[in-house]
């Protein structure tokens, strides 16, 4: 059966490289729906995954997580969505990706644990041709058990388990240290001068909090990471538990980890976009991307999901995880996996349809700079 990956364009009624639009400045929710396609994967590789991208050419790449049985791939595209390079990474499912300016290379996290290779950090040139192994993710357990308060003034404890290493997402900081999400472990990890430290690199956990795991649905925790402009702050989506926390105090051997927003139905991907000082959520039960603004508001939603297409891509976002913003636009992968089985259908079977090979791209409008409380910078 044909599968593929697409991108999408959604054009903004709002700029996310401005501070607010001129809804937002009437403090309004600003909602966009309709999306175009930008890219289709080759025949045979299959759910979207990690993205990241180039800002001196728009180069954009991509990172498949296919658990089987087919090959997962690092694709780069050039702006006109055509691939001009591949890489193959056989049965180890990838995850997130992260561009380093400075070097020129990609950065990969390879989710080995589960095939039984090990979890690990890699990076690639940019024409994808020399790979080498960066980090070993470090095996340091579930967070301790998280207690709930409800309201009958009873609490409830949760206690994690992990099997597995999963290193979900990057991020880098203006001094090159590499920030790495663990969404089983509950923790967020630091290289320090990632693109010079003497290989393997040494991985040093920065957070390990019960807010970071989850036991909800899908069985993610820590995911997405971006810092505000500032990096005072580092933004975590937390997609089993519908939330985005913020991180402070980050120098500290005990930083702060907060809620900063809720009900944010998977929130995956993030990626923060300076000029405007709004935070860009990939919401993958929700199919559409949002932005917060400094309060942890919704103030914007872009897309949704409209059934199938006859040629079997699908008609707007489906399952949308990670974003991007070169320029104007905003890239963000349609993984469309399935994560639960329907009668009569099996989840292998759903996995194999044609819709789980899609890259999305959003069109930013340009609008009048104003201030605005709902539009206040984060940084």
């Amino acid at each position: 059966m044909k599968t593929c990956l697409a991108t999408f364009t959604i054009p903004l009624f709002i700029s996310v490289g401005i501070v607010t639009g001129s809804a937002l400045a009437q403090d309004r929710l600003v909602i966009q729906r309709d999306v175009d396609t930008f890219a289709v994967l080759p025949d045979g590789v299959r759910f979207p995954e990690g993205i990241t991208a180039n800002p001196a050419n728009g180069d954009i790449y991509v990172g498949t997580f296919d658990t089987g049985p087919n090959s997962n791939k690092l694709l780069r595209f050039n702006r006109d969505g055509h691939v001009v390079a591949s890489r193959d990474f056989g049965i180890t499912p990838l995850l997130g990706l992260e561009f380093d300016r400075a070097h020129k290379k990609v950065y990969v996290l390879n989710v080995g644990d589960f095939v039984g290779t090990g979890s690990k950090i890699q990076r690639v040139t940019a024409d994808l041709t020399q790979l080498e192994d960066v980090a070993i993710i470090p095996p340091i357990g579930a967070p301790t058990p998280r207690t709930v308060g409800n309201p009958d003034l009873s609490f409830d404890t949760i206690t994690f388990g992990d099997n597995a290493r999963v290193p979900n997402a990057m991020v880098f900081d203006s001094h090159g240290n590499l920030y790495v999400s663990d969404s089983f472990q509950g923790a967020i990890f630091r290289i320090d001068g990632a693109a010079h430290c003497h290989t393997p690199c040494f991985v040093a956990t920065v957070a390990h909090d019960p807010l970071l795991a989850t036991a909800g649905f899908p069985p993610f925790g820590a995911n997405g990471l971006a810092f505000n402009s500032a990096e005072s702050a580092l933004f975590v989506a937390n997609t089993g538990d519908d939330r985005v926390l913020k991180i402070t105090n980050l120098s500290s051997t005990s930083p702060t980890v907060t809620v900063f927003a809720e009900s944010l139905n998977g929130a995956d991907g993030l990626v923060f976009d300076d000029k405007s000082g709004l935070l860009w959520v990939a919401t993958n039960q929700a199919d559409e991307v949002v932005a917060l603004n400094a309060n942890g508001r919704v103030v914007a939603k872009l897309g949704e999901f409209r059934g199938i297409n006859r040629n079997g891509t699908p008609d707007g976002l489906l399952f949308p995880a990670s974003p991007v913003i070169v320029g104007d636009e905003i890239f963000v992968t349609n993984l469309a996996i399935a994560l639960t089985p329907t009668a009569g259908e099996s989840s292998a079977m759903k996995s194999s349809s044609p819709t789980s090979r899609y890259l999305l791209r959003t069109r930013r409008a340009t609008s009048p700079r104003k201030t605005s409380p709902a539009g206040r910078s984060l940084g």
